[in-house]
């Protein structure tokens, strides 16, 4: 009997496995009423990179194309940046204005606009978009237009192009006053066209000095050198060296009715032992006939003619008429000083005759 009812609880203990698998393989419904498979077909399109700890979400890059790291357009580092950055930074800095050292008080700053310049900064910089090669050097293109180049340089010569001006002598205080020369200049056109060329196509924008060449004064201060001041009511005549007084004469003017003329005057002719000719119209040397070199001649024996007609500075044999207003116009003098200061003058000594 027990025999029996072991045999019958092993039978119900097997039938009642085979129960619990069948149960395990059935679907079973979810909380939320749904259906889990063993075989699960995923919704996300998100591309995946598989790993051997399961499957991970990589994001696709977003935002433009940076240009690599180091490249150089036209020398502007743009590397990092975008395109539109570096056409920005290349446009502006190819823009900078040229400085034009005209003197150390003067200078021109011009656009490379103004002359005529423009780089090809869209076309540097996306040939530089697809060098994936890192410090990459680009070169940027520029253009010139000659023509506007050259009216630009033209017109800078007829702003700085400047004329000399001669030395200038004048009366202050009744004595010389030497105004010097200032020479003049000319832009060397050609070569500043060169030299902004150059500057241009390389991106150079270190100042350039404007090359000049200069004109010299056809009248240097030098050239006044000795200068004579005769004061008419003073009967004297001062003699200068530059500004400086050297000496002074006491000379013979012009009579009242033939006085010496005011004003001012050069030498144009000297003459040793001269000739003496009556002045052609002159009521008082009618008649009168020449008188040639020697003791009696009127005009000593120097004769300095002055730009004034038929008026000059001469010796006299009247040593008496010196100090008075005796002459015909002329200028006396001592025949042993006109003779020293005839060695000291030269034709174009200036000669002013004041009142005083």
């Amino acid at each position: 009997m027990k025999r029996a009812v072991s045999l019958c609880a092993l039978v119900c203990c097997a039938f009642a496995g085979i129960f619990s698998a069948g149960l395990l393989a059935t679907p079973t419904a979810g909380a939320d009423g749904g259906t889990t498979t063993t075989d699960t077909t995923p919704t996300d399109t998100t591309p995946t990179e598989t790993t051997t700890s399961g499957t991970t979400t990589i994001p696709k890059p977003t935002g433009p194309r940076l240009i690599a790291a180091g490249v150089t357009v036209g020398g502007t580092l743009v590397g990092g940046l975008t395109p539109a950055e570096a056409r920005e930074i290349v446009a502006k800095r190819f823009g900078r204005k040229i400085s034009l050292v005209v003197s150390p008080v003067l200078t021109i700053a011009v656009a490379p606009a103004e002359l005529g310049a423009g780089a090809q900064v869209r076309d540097a910089v996306d040939k530089a978009a697809r060098i994936r090669r890192r410090n990459a050097v680009v070169p940027l293109n520029v253009e010139i237009w000659e023509t506007r180049l050259q009216n630009a340089v033209r017109g800078l010569a007829r702003r700085l192009d400047q004329e000399p001006v001669d030395a200038r002598m004048r009366l202050e205080k009744l004595a010389p006053v030497i105004t010097p020369e200032v020479p003049g200049r000319r832009l060397m056109v050609d070569l500043l066209r060169r030299e902004l060329r150059l500057a241009l196509r390389t991106h150079r924008r270190d100042p350039l000095v404007v090359p000049f060449r200069e004109l010299a004064a056809i009248l240097p201060a030098t050239e006044f050198d000795w200068t004579i001041v005769i004061r008419r009511e003073s009967r004297k005549l001062f003699l200068y060296r530059g500004e400086t007084l050297k000496r002074v004469f006491r000379v013979a003017t012009g009579q009242a009715s033939y006085p010496t003329p005011l004003g001012r005057y050069e030498v144009v002719v000297k003459q040793r032992n001269p000739w003496w000719y009556p002045p052609t119209g002159s009521a008082w040397a009618k008649g009168k006939e020449p008188v040639a070199p020697g003791p009696g001649n009127p005009l000593g024996t120097r004769w300095m003619g002055i730009s004034a007609p038929y008026v000059g500075i001469h010796g006299t044999p009247d040593a008496a008429s010196i100090g008075y207003s005796a002459s015909h116009g002329c200028v006396r003098m001592l025949i042993p000083q006109v003779e020293w200061m005839f060695e000291r003058v030269d034709v174009g000594t200036p000669v002013f005759i004041v009142a005083i």
